[in-house]
């Protein structure tokens, strides 16, 4: 998740928004260099702690002696040096980018971009679809949240990040992208998906009437620049109805997360101002507490969740703090379980890195990080249902009409 401080992706497609991601801190300034111990050998002949003699020996040899030194590019080589030790500490969100992907990563986070229309992370060394986004290639074409994705165009995608394989994903508008996919039986099929310009949606509401009760349902899609804006044009206009709204479903199923601040700008409607919100755990033990800022407007209310494995990163800390704060209740399938905080550092020449600083933790002290959060009114759809159901349509949406029946 972003925090601008910002929060899976997860990794939109094109969104693809590499889970995308956990929460995600952006920092505008260089990262200072990280204390190592006793590093040497950065130069041949000192001998230290941490030899960098092979390296060095490595990258003399392959300068010497390769046979085509025209396609010997020292930056390029540097920046692979850097990705394969960023790549061997194991974390999937935590990712260097080199100048032409921290761009392309930085126009995902702004909420706009050419794809398929889905975020993607790597969940158990598996490419994972986290959750398409509505009205794209990717959701027309049937793909779900929790679906395997084994080859881009015959390109497979076992030990890719997030991040190469949206580079392989996206292209231009029009032209056409094969994915394999792997779904709930285990049986791959592929998949062509013709590649559009994504705009990702943030904040949508309707007024649902059920047995003379006027319920006001929000979806919210993602937690991205946009949102916070959004969200308070849709508050403005719920306080404002006429009929007036008897209560609410907030639904934050298949939102990927995104901003951190958004989530709780977010759960400030619902919160009151001083009340925890979410709790940062770093690796030396330091915890850094997040808490709300709002006006708790929307407490009057009668208010339940939707959340499914779709629901990510800055939508599972808004969920777990109304949670535990109200005790509202979470009406649909586990979420998806992205617990971790990634800081954005702007390095030099416009590469970037992603790197993994903490863990969260709800109110009442609960780690999600690749758990996720039960509902307390569990509502599993069949295969059929999945790929039927359309999110707030009551003749389809088994899970909105549990929560309707609820929140009446």
């Amino acid at each position: 998740m972003f925090k601008k401080i910002s929060l899976p992706l997860v990794v939109i497609i094109c969104l693809i928004v590499g889970f995308g991601s956990g929460i995600l801190y952006t920092n505008k300034n260089t990262a200072s260099t990280a204390t190592i111990q006793q590093l040497v050998n950065q130069d041949t002949g000192k001998i230290q702690n941490v030899d960098f003699s092979l390296f060095w020996k490595v990258w003399n040899d392959l300068s010497a002696k390769y046979v085509d030194k025209s396609k010997l590019d020292t930056q390029k080589m540097v920046y692979g040096a850097i990705e394969g030790m960023v790549d061997a500490v194991g974390d999937p969100y935590t990712v260097f980018f080199e100048p032409t992907k921290a761009k392309q990563f930085a126009q995902e986070i702004s909420g706009a971009f050419g794809g398929v229309g889905m975020e993607i992370t790597v969940k158990n060394d598996i490419l994972t679809v986290v959750a398409p986004l509505p009205d794209t290639p990717a959701a027309k074409a049937g793909i779900l949240a929790g679906d395997k994705i084994l080859k881009v165009t015959n390109t497979p995608t076992q030990g890719l990040s997030a991040e190469e394989a949206v580079g392989l994903i996206r292209g231009k508008v029009g032209t056409k992208v094969t994915l394999t996919i792997s779904g709930s039986d285990d049986k791959s099929k592929d998949i062509t998906l013709t590649r559009e310009t994504i705009k990702v949606p943030t904040v949508v509401w309707k007024m649902i009437n059920s047995d003379n009760k006027n319920i006001a349902y929000i979806q919210a899609y993602q937690f991205n620049e946009n949102i916070n804006g959004q969200f308070k044009k849709a508050v403005d206009e719920i306080e404002k109805s006429n009929p007036k709204a008897d209560g609410i479903i907030l639904d934050l199923r298949n939102n990927p997360g995104g901003l951190l601040d958004s989530a709780i700008n977010i759960a400030g409607y619902f919160v009151a101002k001083g009340q925890p919100v979410v709790s940062e755990v770093f690796g030396d033990g330091t915890v850094n507490k997040f808490t709300s800022d709002g006006n708790a407007i929307l407490a009057k209310y009668r208010v339940v969740i939707l959340v499914n494995g779709g629901s990510a990163s800055a939508s599972e800390i808004l969920a777990g703090a109304l949670h535990d704060n109200l005790r509202l209740k979470l009406i649909g399938e586990k979420t998806f379980g992205k617990g971790v905080v990634q800081e954005l550092l702007n390095l030099d020449a416009g590469a970037s890195l992603k790197v993994t600083v903490a863990r969260w933790f709800t109110p009442a002290g609960t780690n999600i990080s690749e758990k996720g959060i039960e509902p307390d009114i569990k509502v599993e759809l069949t295969d059929d249902q999945k790929k039927n159901i359309i999110f707030g349509d009551l003749s389809v949406d088994p899970q909105l009409q549990k929560a309707l029946e609820y929140v009446r």
